[in-house]
């Protein structure tokens, strides 16, 4: 399914990016190391923290904007960057399950997802949601799994599980009275994203519950955060110029810290947010494999850098010397009224 969403994670660099529209074109200036000032636990592998009005502080770094760099041939273009049918899509869903669902599912059964519910997962991407949640509803349940490409969730459509195809940022809601929407890594790299999540909101019932999970890079727009050698630095370029190329394709690389002020301004009642920010994991490791080889050509068309450098890096990554992150994905949920 070529889902917005699973274009992968955002990055925002020394200044926040403003919202792409089609036809724009989105200046996006080189990173900044970012310092998250907040209320923050550090586990071994991850940074869970309760967002709390966090502001960032830029520092200086080791690397840039490459000398071959052409920003003429970063212009916006419609389509999408990683398409999920080819054979790393399959890769890639599989780790962002490793890496997010633990959180989803939380999540999800705080706000009582559970017998009977009526549920739409939009950009529903692999299947790990969707049967996760046709599991908690039963028999008596209904999990409507949409995308603009269902070709990946296709095998979870059975009972309790419908698959539809329906692009959420362009067309009116596929029903009404749901329990519970649900939406990871999607609003982001949807265009319209303004209407996409009103769309969601009228799709709830009275009482009903959305939840949305995005990225928000700003927060953290390295690959290496620890950026102390060449291997490192190398990373953090390639990172940066495939943020690049995804702004350039309209996605919101600034989006998931305004997500509770969106929910509030839409109806939505008794809004919270947290953030889980995976620091390093071999999940890391081979969604930056599989992500890489993906747009390969694309980062030299665009003179981010040359095979070399992209068969070097990829054979960093495999050799397991390095600590990969991804951005923060934010999560935030509220009641419609």
């Amino acid at each position: 399914m070529r889902r917005r969403a699973r274009d992968g994670y955002t990055d925002d660099q020394a200044v926040a990016v403003p919202p792409a529209r089609l036809g724009h074109v989105v200046e996006v200036q080189p990173y900044t190391p970012q310092t998250i000032v907040g209320t923050a636990t550090i586990t071994a592998q991850a940074l869970i923290f309760r967002m709390s009005e966090g502001r960032r502080a830029g520092a200086s770094t080791a690397s840039g904007k490459p000398d071959n760099w052409d920003d003429r041939r970063m212009t916006r273009t419609d389509g999408h960057l990683l398409d999920n049918r080819q054979a790393e899509a399959a890769e890639r869903f599989e780790a962002f399950a490793t890496l997010f669902d633990p959180t989803t599912f939380r999540h999800l059964q705080a706000l009582g997802a559970g017998p009977g519910w009526r549920c739409w997962e939009v950009g529903a991407g692999g299947t790990s949601v969707v049967s996760w949640l046709a599991k908690r509803v039963g028999p008596t349940g209904r999990v409507l799994a949409t995308d603009i490409d269902t070709s990946r969730i296709a095998p979870a459509g059975r009972p309790p599980v419908e698959v539809r195809v329906h692009d959420v940022g362009a067309e009116d809601p596929p029903g009404e009275g749901f329990d519970l929407v649900h939406a990871r890594l999607v609003l982001v790299h949807v265009p319209d994203r303004e209407r996409a999540l009103h769309s969601m909101v009228k799709a709830l019932r009275p009482g009903g519950r959305l939840l949305v999970e995005d990225a928000d890079p700003a927060l953290q727009p390295l690959l290496c955060p620890d950026e102390h050698g060449p291997e490192q630095q190398l990373a953090n370029r390639l990172r940066h110029g495939f943020r690049q190329l995804l702004a350039r394709r309209g996605a919101d690389l600034s989006y998931g810290r305004r997500l509770p002020r969106l929910l509030r301004e839409a109806g939505l009642r008794h809004v919270e947010a947290d953030a889980y920010f995976p620091v390093t994991s071999p999940a890391c490791a081979a969604l930056e494999s599989a992500t890489v080889r993906q747009v390969r050509d694309q980062l030299v068309a665009a003179g981010v850098a040359g095979h070399e450098d992209i068969d070097r890096h990829l054979a960093n990554v495999a050799s397991g010397g390095m600590d990969l992150a991804t951005a923060p994905m934010i999560s935030a949920w509220g009641r419609k009224a």
